[in-house]
């Protein structure tokens, strides 16, 4: 079994880098790739975790774009990554301004509805070197006795079409798959079933080093994980897949049964990063 989609307190989600770790040798798991939104920072706690393990940590990242054409949230993951290369965490750290502006004017848009929530009630919620977001607005809304889940918040306060909901201003998904291809990954569109116009979207894309599909998703029925392989077949990309894990109650034994990726995507990953490695695919 592998993995290539995972978060951690590093990000959104709620579960220790180490205790995934430690999660995917138990149950036997041949590669993760933990893929934190605009965070690498996971990947040297993971490494270290697996030492003497035969598992195979894959460094990677989720990259939240907007792509303003479609005003539609794109997000690109990217595996093989240099996760210290000086272009990529350039691009993260203008996300993490733009993350902390969006927290600010969020909490001051609460503040005005008479919800006493502020930007610290918000970064508490979330780990200092990771990055911030909805789910930490919704966690701060929870200690705050404003809503009893985090369905709730998104369902209420957080979702795109509520007044108190504030967009983020952000990267395109152009910028964010060649700052993964230029540092040396693998550019991936991640749960493309979740989003339209995806056709239009591979074809701009794969001007700028779009490599693979997301494919096998939890979000993805078998028929629209039919059509994405397809998708990427015609157009010569790879597939990937992942359980897209945030450490959710039914715990990750659950969340690996829900989701199994055929054991090919792992092999045409690591052929699709020595091609690369040699300079066998060029941007055009």
């Amino acid at each position: 079994m592998i993995d290539l989609h995972l978060h951690t307190t590093f990000s959104d989600g709620v579960s220790e880098t180490a205790d995934i770790i430690k999660e995917a040798i138990t149950f036997g798991l041949k590669a993760i790739a933990i893929t934190d939104h605009d965070n690498t920072g996971s990947y040297a706690v993971a490494c270290k975790a697996a030492e003497g393990s035969d598992l195979e940590v894959i460094p990677g990242i989720e990259i939240n774009t907007v792509w303003e054409a479609h005003k539609q949230e794109v997000h690109v993951l990217g595996f093989y990554i240099d996760p210290y290369e000086v272009n990529l965490q350039r691009v993260i750290q203008e996300h993490r301004q733009r993350r902390l502006e969006q927290m600010d004017a969020l909490a001051k848009k609460f503040q005005s509805k008479g919800i006493k929530i502020t930007l610290e009630d918000i970064l508490a919620q979330s780990r200092e070197e990771g990055s911030v977001g909805r789910p930490h607005v919704a966690r701060a809304l929870m200690a705050k006795g404003k809503v009893a889940t985090l369905s709730d918040a998104f369902n209420v306060y957080l979702n795109r079409k509520a007044d108190t909901y504030v967009s983020r201003t952000t990267v395109s998904p152009h910028e964010a798959v060649e700052a993964i291809y230029d540092c040396g990954g693998i550019p991936v569109i991640a749960h493309p079933g979740e989003m339209e116009h995806i056709e239009t979207l591979v074809e701009e894309l794969m001007d700028y080093g779009l490599r693979g599909l997301e494919a096998y998703h939890k979000s993805h029925r078998p028929a629209i994980i039919e059509y994405h392989c397809n998708l990427a077949e015609k157009n010569g990309l790879i597939v990937t897949g992942g359980t897209d894990y945030h450490g959710e109650a039914v715990g990750y034994a659950n969340a690996l049964s829900r989701l199994r990726v055929p054991e090919y995507v792992l092999p045409r990953l690591k052929m699709e990063r020595d091609r690369r490695a040699k300079g066998l695919f060029k941007v055009s």
